[in-house]
């Protein structure tokens, strides 16, 4: 460790422990000394002054919260000492400028992605089965099985091996401590559709029910993901009495694309003979379309037509110092190639507002999230809650003390570029440059609506592991700390550990984070959540969630 603490901005007052620091310990930085008056774990902050009760603490530039009590130097940020705070914001003339990165090294560089018709090019390409009702989930289930199998995309043959193995001993009266999980087995090298990346799912718990608001903002979502440009081809389960019926799926689909002409076969199970004949005809069909999809081939395609969803999940201290800057740099790199950024979580934007405001180029669209962001936190009162409540216990444990703090730091995912659009839920990304996505802070809602705005690939940035994934978008995961990249390899794509560490800058891991999206989209590297099935799909009904 060359450094040992780190003040994000010049204009902070606090600083960040890069390591475990010890009470009474003495630390240096930029020739000022410091005497701790507690341990200050890594990740967590001490203030550098004397603190009155009610001053200000700025963070990353910005207010993140209050002090609670006289503080002395050295004290460690807490929630006992600290409370949430944001400034007010409202739209304003900017002159703000942007002076793009050097991209010369990408400039000409292409990715080999599947082709659509209308332009879109996809990192992927999938088959997909959507249910209008979760009364079809278990013949999704049985479905799944039945393909994922035979076809050679399922990933639970190691499992099932084991529990064989355990049944076999219990059966002989065997000791079982030391029978152990073999390795995984290669089921893709037996795949008979080599250019069918996948075959998924989109088990959901909604299409009748709650309240019909729901079902027609269900309806959007599917149709966006059928119209996803990781999607090749569509069967859809219906059950026939549900609120979202097949034919207001159809009018969304028509609505979002009136030229789509995919492969679309639907079932619906109360005109049918049996429920085995309607699966039956259900694989047939599907397979058929298979054969079809299967003649696509990737061809390269120029960096502007990847569209790139930011998103941080289990987030620590060091998220707004490594993995996002990191990620942010890699979106100024695609913005400035002429690509499209997504950037979500309108929960995690709290404190943050004006700056966003202030990049933003049309007035609109400023005013479109100011309003977006407003009905979100008043909705969040009215029940009792709002966006202070925000940080889970587990980013309070690794020093996100505040939802000012986790947010200022989950901003920068974003990379500095003007905002070009602001979109609500399920609203297509058709603006080349950083847009901003309504969608709560909760992981999987998070990246099932960017995907839904076209994403098609995701920057998951972590700093205490998560298993989180898609099933239309991969799911790339970018470690904060290198401790975790150790700890969860199974799960981590790329370690951002060096920037804290201070063997790379922002600017290289950035580069290298772009590169790796490189490789993904054209399908020669597999982000770990693609591999284990990470297949997660959960619908936002438009309520309270953070």
């Amino acid at each position: 460790m060359k450094q040992k603490v780190l003040k994000v901005n010049a204009g902070d007052n606090v600083i960040v422990a890069l390591t475990d620091l010890k009470k009474g310990e003495t630390v240096e930085y930029n020739g000022n000394s410091y005497t701790l008056l507690e341990d200050i774990p890594a990740k967590h902050k001490f203030y550098e002054s004397d603190m009155k009760q009610g001053e200000a603490v700025t963070m990353y530039g910005v207010l993140v919260g209050k002090v609670q009590h006289d503080l002395s130097v050295g004290t460690r940020m807490s929630t006992e000492n600290l409370k949430h705070a944001a400034e007010p914001y409202v739209y304003r003339e900017s002159n703000f400028t942007w002076t793009a990165p050097d991209v010369s090294k990408f400039a000409g560089r292409t990715f080999n992605g599947y082709h659509r018709p209308d332009g879109r090019v996809g990192t992927a390409n999938y088959w997909l089965f959507i249910p209008t009702v979760f009364c079809e989930n278990r013949n999704l289930d049985v479905i799944r099985e039945a393909l994922h199998n035979e076809l050679g995309y399922a990933v639970t043959e190691k499992y099932k091996s084991y529990a064989h193995l355990l049944v076999e001993a219990y059966k002989k009266g065997e000791d079982i401590a030391n029978i152990n999980l073999a390795p995984s087995i290669e089921v893709a090298k037996n795949r008979p559709f080599k250019n069918v990346d996948g075959i998924k799912f989109l088990n959901h718990q909604g299409g009748c029910g709650g309240i019909r608001q729901d079902a027609a903002v269900l309806s959007k979502l599917l149709a966006a993901y059928a119209d996803h440009p990781n999607v090749a081809g569509v069967t859809v389960l219906s059950l026939g009495c549900q609120n979202l019926q097949v034919g207001d799926f159809k009018a969304d689909l028509k609505e979002r694309n009136p030229n789509f002409d995919k492969p679309l076969f639907i079932f619906e199970q109360q005109q049918s003979q049996s429920e085995e004949q309607l699966i039956a005809d259900a694989i047939k069909k599907t397979f058929e379309g298979l054969v079809e999809i299967n003649k696509l081939e990737r061809k390269p395609a120029s960096l502007d037509k990847l569209v790139l969803g930011v998103k941080c999940g289990g987030s620590d201290g060091f998220s707004g110092i490594s993995a996002n800057p990191s990620v942010g740099y890699c979106s100024d790199l695609l913005v400035g190639l002429g690509g499209k950024v997504l950037l979500a979580e309108f929960p995690e934007l709290c404190g943050v507002e004006q700056e966003l405001i202030d990049r933003t180029i049309e007035a609109d669209a400023a005013k479109k999230f100011i309003n977006l962001m407003k009905s979100y936190s008043d909705s969040a009162l009215r029940v009792g809650s709002g966006f202070h409540m925000n940080p889970s216990p587990g980013n309070i444990k690794d020093g996100l003390i505040t939802d000012a703090i986790k947010s200022a730091g989950a901003a920068k995912k974003g990379g500095t570029s003007p905002v070009v659009d602001v979109l609500d839920y399920t609203e297509p990304a058709v603006k080349p440059g950083l847009n901003l996505v309504c969608t709560p802070g909760n992981d999987v809602e998070a990246t099932t609506g960017k995907a839904g705005s076209g994403a098609t690939l995701i920057l998951f940035t972590t700093g205490l592991g998560t298993p989180t994934g898609n099933p239309v978008c991969p799911v790339i995961k970018v470690s904060t700390n290198s401790n975790l990249t150790k700890r969860m390899n199974d799960i981590i794509d790329i370690d951002c550990g060096p920037v804290v560490e201070g063997d790379k800058t922002i600017e290289q891991m950035g580069e290298a984070i772009l590169e790796y999206c490189i490789k993904a989209a054209s399908g020669e590297v597999i982000p770990k959540a693609v591999q284990l099935n990470q297949d997660d799909f959960i619908p936002w009904k438009r309520g309270v969630s953070l």
